[in-house]
């Protein structure tokens, strides 16, 4: 039996990360490409929600600047004519 303890990482996710640096370079400039791909992607993403959320105010908007063109029930209603 063995009373050998395992060093406990502190960041476990890390430990699933070192293969693949390794495979790839296993420089700090890997590390440094994926933070910016990942960047990049997240910039794309949030352009994209932005731009349906400008889009819903843009609509808005419109609708309630234009709301006051519609003509009312009174203003369909024919009136005498004055003479």
């Amino acid at each position: 039996m063995s009373n050998q303890s395992h060093p406990v990482s502190l960041f476990p996710r890390l430990r699933k990360l070192w293969k693949p640096a390794v495979a790839t370079g296993a420089g700090s400039t890997t590390f440094v490409i994926w933070f910016e791909e990942i960047i990049t992607f997240a910039a794309d993403f949030i352009g994209v929600i932005l731009l349906a959320i400008l889009g819903g105010l843009i609509c808005l908007f419109d609708n309630l600047t234009f709301k006051s063109r519609i003509p009312r029930q009174e203003d369909l209603q024919e009136k005498p004519i004055k003479e």
